[in-house]
């Protein structure tokens, strides 16, 4: 039976694997990251500067100057050969993490161990191919293989220097991991409090040996990085966008102003990371090394700049060892934490979701989750569920689950947002014209015409349960559409629509409008108009 189980893991993974490599090589735009890596390091081979590449897609070379050392192999072969290995690459790193990481839920699972079951022993084998099967469904990993990103091997080189066995190297690829991408230089931090100083040591000396290399061979590249070019996170994209899910992405979100955003930022970074690093020194002294690496890359993810959907991999892993724990806390904790790594909440519940403030839930679920494991840890919800277990049946403890889970989504439900947050904000496109439920006002070049072409923009609006649709014409006079979901935050632009002759539409959805402004400019730039209380008394007088 346990044969049968493994092989049908297996095959599923196999299969997982095939259908994915085949949808990213459907793609137009498939394996966008590593074009940018390959375009490049093609440019600085020509002598062309490093940072100062753009794609077609107008991306750019992101990565410290060590990156583009170890990245500089791929342009030996011609691009297709190198998407062809890097997928099969990609497929091969999610089986290396697989095998660690099954073996700690194994392990957890043997008498006498912090985390036992009483029943239901399951083999590393089967671990191993579970994990695999579960990690290539995931959302981050189907990220990985859809940009050709090198998030996948940065989790890998961390998670094995982070839980493997005391040896002479030990620490050597955190330093190096950290060279190729800043964020597992936490990992040196959780060294020092969990006593491991030599490792600490040899990751600092590796991070320093391999920045100091990138001086000598890529000198230029190596200062305009350094001087300016390693705080420009802008670079990267939209971080407010619902695909930056860490404590940063969430509060450019909330609409925090620009004075504020960098101490609140800095403030929950240092309780997180501070809380995670204690609680991961916990764990190694349980004896539990495998949770406390992870509980580490769960902070990197929480607390970085910009933690895109591709670096969330160690939340994915978090996720696992909950579900694999014992205790109806921590498995319902790790079942929802681990569905909303595969699925989109925020899309997949929004037909549920009546309030603001629970579809914020939903969309941020990913951040919540990783930035609550950090709190909490899993040796605090160890503890937690143990004492439930032992004071109640099963059945009183799924009850205080689900009265807690309540508890959440009530609080969300009544929760004011702050005036800036906008977590549902979305400008239609042309090929969105068709649809009535988003461009309502008028249909056909005539009636356009009719509705307002006079004014530099005429606008009506549809209120629904967690969302404000506002859709409307602009006159020839206007060149640029903004929208503020509040005062003092970012503009989003509006795509102007020639849908018709003569005539250009526009159309987005806001979770409110109550503090919103419109705002039209001219060829030269010039505020042409803005419409604030207007967007508000529309909303209220429900006028089309």
């Amino acid at each position: 039976m346990r044969d049968r189980r493994l092989v049908l893991l297996w095959a599923g993974f196999a299969l997982a694997s095939l259908v994915s490599v085949a949808l990213v090589l459907r793609r137009e735009d498939r394996l966008s990251d590593l074009h940018i890596y390959y375009g490049a390091l093609a440019d600085l081979r020509a002598g062309r500067p490093l940072y100062e590449y753009a794609a077609d897609n107008g991306g750019p070379f992101t990565y410290p100057p060590f990156a583009a050392l170890v990245l500089w192999p791929i342009t030996a072969v011609p691009l297709g050969v190198a998407e062809a290995l890097w997928l099969a690459a990609t497929c091969a790193a999610v089986v290396a993490i697989a095998v660690p990481v099954g073996r700690t839920l194994a392990a957890a699972r043997l008498p006498g161990h912090v985390s036992t079951v009483p029943s239901g022993r399951v083999g590393t084998p089967i671990m191993v191919a579970t994990v695999a099967a579960v990690l290539m469904v995931s959302a981050p990993v189907q990220s990985n293989l859809r940009f050709g990103q090198v998030s996948i091997f940065i989790v890998l080189m961390a998670l094995l220097d982070g839980m493997g066995p005391p040896s002479r190297v030990r620490g050597l690829l955190v330093g190096v991991a950290a060279a190729i991408k800043l964020t597992p230089l936490l990992f040196v931090a959780y060294f020092l409090v969990s006593g491991r100083y030599r490792d600490a040591a040899r990751a600092s000396a590796a991070f320093v040996a391999c920045g100091a290399l990138a001086l000598v061979l890529l000198p230029a590249e190596s200062l305009t990085y350094w001087a300016g070019t390693v705080a420009q996170t802008s670079r990267i994209g939209n971080l407010a966008s619902l695909g930056n899910q860490s404590v940063h992405g969430m509060l450019l979100r909330l609409g925090m102003d620009e004075r504020s955003l960098p101490l609140v930022w800095a403030a929950l970074v240092t309780v997180i990371c501070g809380l995670a690093l204690l609680r991961a020194r916990g764990l190694v002294g349980q004896g539990r090394p495998g949770h406390a690496a992870v509980l580490v890359g769960c902070a990197t993810v929480a607390a970085s700049p910009v933690s895109w959907t591709h670096h969330q991999v160690w939340t994915v892993l978090a996720a696992m060892l909950l579900v694999g724990a014992a205790g109806v806390t921590r498995r319902v904790a790790g079942a929802a934490l681990l569905a909303s790594m595969v699925l989109s909440l925020g899309v997949v519940l929004a037909p549920v979701s009546t309030r603001p403030g629970v579809q914020f839930l939903f969309e941020n679920a990913r951040v919540l989750g990783a930035g609550a494991l950090c709190v909490a840890g899993f040796g605090a919800v160890a503890v937690a569920a143990g004492r439930a277990h032992r004071r109640a049946s099963t059945r009183r403890a799924w009850l205080r689950v689900g009265v807690a889970s309540l508890g959440v989504l009530a609080f969300f439900a009544v929760q004011p947002l702050p005036a800036g947050a906008d977590p549902t904000f979305k400008a239609y496109r042309r090929a969105d014209v068709a649809n009535p439920r988003y461009f309502f006002v008028c249909r056909g070049q005539a009636e356009c015409i009719r509705y307002g072409t006079e004014d530099p923009v005429t606008f009506g609006s549809r209120s629904e349960q967690t969302k404000v649709r506002v859709n409307g014409v602009v006159s020839d006079q206007v060149a640029r559409l903004d929208y503020h979901s509040a005062p003092g935050g970012p503009p989003r632009s509006i795509p102007l629509l020639a849908a018709y002759p003569g005539v250009r539409t526009f159309s987005f959805r806001s979770a409110t409008v109550v503090h919103g402004r419109l705002v039209a400019y001219s060829a030269d730039g010039r505020a042409l108009a803005t419409y604030d209380d207007e967007l508000a008394a529309a909303v209220r007088a429900g006028r089309l």
